[in-house]
């Protein structure tokens, strides 16, 4: 039976998942600080948190955890984009055209934003070697997360109206129906698309860009994202698929796993 492992900070969402994996069966266990214990048995652990702290747990257990490839919007077909999207690296910033929304594609070393041009980068220091994303500036009217696993959405839920927060006075994500029907079959036919590549588990942001239709907003590793409405049992499905003991890692499977720097975790937190 799995183990959910969840970190030292009570949040909203590891709440919800707390209760739905107790409720399925599962195990639970929520560290003091983000080492594990070397003399804990699990069988089956499922590590949910920030991305730091699942890569810690994950590398102290020998877990995979599957991720998108840094590039993987960009190298998506234009009909899933709307918008021009380019992937490269910090030393690429002065051959940007701009205006153009600019966001790292791992870590926050600076803020994901539209900005005018090379010049407003240089105050963050970037270094040559940082994935970048950048792509055309749009407008989104509605933005949707989804839980993906095996290429099925297994949960959906709206979570932005033209760039706000839609969560109502009754703490509820709930859509309209025919804004969910339509997230749903775009979700539908991009999940179909044998030229679209996806890990064995992703979350994925989809929206509506005004003027231009439906798109990819972006990609993520399912093990950190903010379940807003979506089913907390269908989210924890999904979670389940992606991690793996690394000594069960298919070769095909490989392309999906980022290499990082070794973390050296203390109570508190990564060294």
């Amino acid at each position: 039976m799995p183990t959910l492992i969840l970190p030292p900070r009570y949040t909203d969402d590891s709440i919800a998942l707390w209760r739905a994996a107790t409720a399925m069966g599962w195990g639970v266990m929520r560290l003091q600080g983000w080492r594990v214990g070397a003399d804990l048995s699990i069988d089956e652990p499922v590590p949910y948190g920030e991305p730091l702290f699942v890569a810690t747990v994950a590398e102290q257990l020998g877990l995979a955890v599957f991720e998108p490839s840094f590039d993987l919007l960009a190298r998506l077909p234009e009909r899933f984009r709307r918008r021009e999207v380019g992937f490269g690296h910090g030393q690429d910033i002065p051959s940007y055209r701009f205006p153009a929304f600019v966001k790292p594609a791992d870590d926050k070393c600076f803020p994901a934003a539209i900005y005018q041009s090379a010049l407003e980068l240089r105050q963050f220091a970037i270094p040559a070697a940082t994935p970048i994303l950048r792509s055309e500036p749009v407008s989104w009217s509605l933005e949707f997360r989804c839980f993906v696993a095996d290429r099925r959405c297994r949960a959906l839920s709206l979570y932005a109206r033209s760039g706000t927060l839609a969560l109502a006075q009754d703490g509820s994500w709930s859509g309209a129906d025919e804004e969910l029907s339509a997230a749903r079959t775009f979700m539908k036919e991009l999940l179909s698309c044998a030229d679209v590549e996806l890990p064995p588990a992703v979350a994925i942001d989809i929206g509506l860009i005004v003027d231009k239709g439906w798109a990819v907003v972006e990609l993520n590793a399912c093990c950190g994202a903010g379940i807003y409405g979506c089913d907390p049992h269908q989210v924890l499905a999904v979670l389940r698929s992606g991690v793996v003991p690394m000594a069960r890692l298919r070769v095909d499977d490989r392309r999906w796993i980022v290499q990082r720097a070794p973390i050296r975790p203390t109570a508190e937190g990564p060294a």
